[in-house]
């Protein structure tokens, strides 16, 4: 597979600047891989296609407020602060990326307000910086206050508070993202207390996305593509009840690309999945045999996305942008606030 194989023509005003309300009105495609059939519903229709003993599988990583903006020492120069990950916590050490970068140095500080601020001790990119806060403790907790939510580069508008809520998860519990799975947001707490009432366990996984996840593929040979490293974690609990679904053969439904991921990281030598965490890198693109996921939710993506080339390998790339052309004859919204797709 080449990179122009998932080349299509995203006219910008399908994509979504602000989300739906309810989150379970959104439109839903349902693709159907066996009959190729393609059917437009609404996201609360998702239900419908789940069984008493299948899994739910949902990643409960949290968005922090991850833009921060500061005045440098001395100068005060505005300069913004984009926080990627925590590399030490007890030393309070994280890996950013600054702008105007020219103007950050290793030694400068940079206020946030009287009580927080950072040191640059280290330049990792052009861009890229590693910093140490001056407050022991909870950073997440500390920006949670002063930060902006982390809206993606195509959703051209400022933050808005509404964001702080709307950019998340309802089952958002650890933080550690900067961008959201977006698959979930379209998630009620009402639509996930149905899908349990129904006999559907939810099942928890983590991985803490990244900006690579924005970045885009600039090579034609995708096999010399490099994915960014994101933390992921299975925990002991959420494997053994994924196992027991997929033996007694009920549906393993995934919640988003990341979740996908996370698992496919983690399957055994007879095709489980295993407690695991740590780091991944896993690039998933045609063809792949997916061992753990049979039914995948997910957004429409941007093209040539590492997102889109997924969603490709789980259903035929022909077929996906077949669902492609016909949402965006339909109106769908597209990218992280737009509409969903269920394949099964």
């Amino acid at each position: 597979m080449k990179l122009s194989d998932f080349s299509y023509n995203l006219p910008k005003t399908a994509i979504a600047k602000y989300p739906v309300s309810p989150r379970d009105k959104a439109k839903l495609m349902v693709v159907n891989r066996e009959t190729q059939d393609l059917q437009t519903k609404r996201f609360s229709n998702v239900v419908d296609y789940m069984s008493k003993g299948d899994v739910l599988v949902v990643n409960e990583t949290r968005v922090f407020q991850a833009r921060l903006f500061g005045k440098k020492e001395k100068t005060n120069a505005k300069i913004e602060v984009f926080l990627l990950r925590e590399l030490n916590a007890e030393e309070c050490i994280w890996d950013v990326i600054v702008d105007p970068a020219r103007k950050v140095r290793i030694g400068n500080k940079i206020y946030f307000n009287d009580k927080l601020w950072c040191e640059v001790i280290d330049n990792t990119t052009s861009r890229g910086r590693t910093i140490r806060f001056n407050q022991p403790g909870n950073i997440f907790k500390a920006v949670e206050k002063i930060g902006e939510t982390p809206l993606p580069p195509y959703i051209k508008r400022d933050a808005e508070a509404s964001d702080k809520e709307n950019y998340q998860t309802v089952y958002a519990r650890v933080d550690g993202a900067v961008a959201a799975p977006t698959a979930g947001l379209h998630f009620t707490k009402q639509m996930l207390a149905k899908i349990q009432k129904k006999g559907v366990t939810i099942v928890p996984v983590i991985l803490h996305i990244g900006l690579g996840t924005f970045r885009p593929v600039e090579v034609e040979d995708l096999t010399k593509h490099k994915m960014d490293s994101e933390f992921f974690e299975i925990p002991h609990k959420s494997a053994e009840r994924i196992n027991k679904a997929m033996h007694d053969k009920n549906n393993i439904f995934v919640v988003g690309t990341s979740t996908c991921r996370a698992l496919e990281t983690s399957t055994t030598a007879d095709g489980f999945v295993k407690e695991n965490r740590g780091w991944t890198d896993k690039f998933i693109y045609p063809p792949y045999d997916f061992k753990i996921t049979n039914k995948l939710i997910t957004n429409f993506h941007v093209p040539e996305s590492t997102l889109l080339m997924l969603v490709c390998a789980f259903a035929e790339t022909d077929l996906v942008l077949k669902a492609y052309k016909k949402a965006l004859k339909e109106k769908f919204r597209f990218l992280s606030y737009g509409d969903a797709m269920l394949i099964i």
